[in-house]
């Protein structure tokens, strides 16, 4: 996927979860300024139907979670998909708790957007992704690999994205499949999470989302990558 067009001139396509604000948008508007047709998901209807309007982007706002979404979602690229973004997730319970406290009952939720849904749309895309040699973007968290108090939840089922995309990747060869930790960013969930003061210590999301960019150009091997280690970096 060094090019964003194939032999045909036929753009790239991208489906992207979560798209209507933080990571998902900044790396909509980045794939769209170089030319990539995009797919669009989020719950916000609003803010999806704002950000693809203004990208030219199809889009279907919706819960990734819910199965007759996920189905609709990738018949939206009908039958062309070279790039599937996992992006959209959850915290779970907030404030987020400490294990001792934590209300396993929502731990369902927590593992169905977070873990399920990726590898489901996985699925329905793996056909258009091996026929195009595709590639999949899973994002994952620091939190999946340090122990972080009151993060436990949320990085367990991170930490599971990560292995499954490991298992994926393995059966997979001609598919690249990457778990990308996009560091800490500006965002409503990590101002959920830490508050609205800390948030603003962290660098806006577009910085990830021209590194996310620079991977899928680059097309290093699959496995987990940390975002940083992208950025200032010009694909070849």
């Amino acid at each position: 996927m060094n090019s964003n067009t194939l032999a045909n001139g036929t753009a790239r396509t991208a489906v992207i979860t979560g798209a209507s604000a933080g990571l998902g948008r900044a790396l909509a508007e980045r794939l769209a300024a170089d030319g990539w047709d995009l797919v669009l998901t989020a719950r916000g209807a609003d803010r999806l139907a704002e950000v693809a309007g203004r990208l030219g982007a199809k889009h279907l706002a919706g819960d990734i979670a819910d199965a007759a979404h996920r189905e609709r979602l990738i018949a939206l690229a009908e039958g062309r998909i070279d790039l599937l973004v996992n992006n959209a997730s959850t915290l779970g319970q907030t404030p987020l708790p400490e294990l001792g406290e934590a209300d396993l009952g929502a731990w369902p939720r927590l593992f169905d957007v977070n873990m399920r849904a990726p590898i489901a749309l996985a699925q329905l895309a793996l056909p258009s992704l091996r026929e195009r040699r595709g590639a999949i973007v899973n994002i994952t968290s620091d939190a999946a690999t340090g122990p972080y108090a009151t993060w436990g939840p949320y990085g367990a089922t991170k930490a599971a994205l990560d292995q499954l995309s490991n298992v994926l990747a393995a059966e997979e060869p001609e598919i690249a499949v990457w778990s990308v930790d996009p560091g800490e960013m500006h965002t409503r969930m990590l101002a959920d999470a830490v508050g609205e003061a800390d948030a603003w210590q962290a660098p806006p999301p577009g910085q990830a989302a021209e590194a996310i960019a620079r991977i899928v150009a680059a097309r290093p091997d699959s496995g987990r990558i940390e975002a940083r280690s992208f950025q200032g970096v010009t694909a070849g």
